[in-house]
C-alpha cells in the first residue's frame, strides 16, 4: 500500500506563491504517474498538474504558465510550486498516485478521479 501526505497550504493574497508537498510511503518503488488535483465547493473537480516517473509533465489551461510540478522520485516527494495565484485557485489540493503508469504516448492524461492513492489534502486560500 502507499500513503500520501500532503503539506504547504496556507492563506496568501492574490499574486502571492505557494508550494505544496507530498510525500508517499509505502510501496513506491517503480514507475508511476503522480498528479495533483483539487476540488471546492460548487466547482466540478480538476486535474491542474501531472508528472510521472520519465519527467513528463502536463497541466491543466487554467493553471499552465503559472504552476510547476515536479517529482523527487528518490526523496519520494512531489511538489507543487504555485505562483501568481488568483482567487479562483482557491480549493483544497490533493496529491495522487497510480503505479505502472505513465504520460508517453497518451494523447491526454487519465483522470486522476482513477488513481488508486490519494492524501487527505491541503487546503489553499487566495484573497483578492
Amino acid at each position: 500500500q502507499v500513503q500520501l501526505a500532503e503539506s504547504g497550504g496556507g492563506s496568501v493574497q492574490a499574486g502571492g506563491s505557494l508550494r505544496l508537498s507530498c510525500v508517499a510511503s509505502g510501496f513506491t518503488h517503480g514507475r508511476k504517474l503522480m498528479a495533483w488535483f483539487r476540488e471546492s465547493p460548487g466547482k466540478e473537480r480538476e486535474d491542474v498538474a501531472f508528472v510521472d516517473t520519465d519527467g513528463v509533465t502536463k497541466y491543466s489551461d487554467s493553471v499552465q504558465g503559472r504552476f510547476t510540478v515536479s517529482l523527487d522520485d528518490a526523496k519520494d516527494t512531489l511538489y507543487l510550486e504555485m505562483n501568481s495565484l488568483k482567487p479562483e485557485d482557491t480549493a483544497m489540493y490533493y496529491c495522487a498516485m497510480e503505479k505502472g503508469m505513465v504520460l508517453t504516448g497518451r494523447e491526454r492524461p487519465p483522470s486522476t478521479f482513477d488513481f488508486a492513492f490519494r492524501g487527505q489534502g491541503t487546503q489553499v486560500t487566495v484573497s483578492s
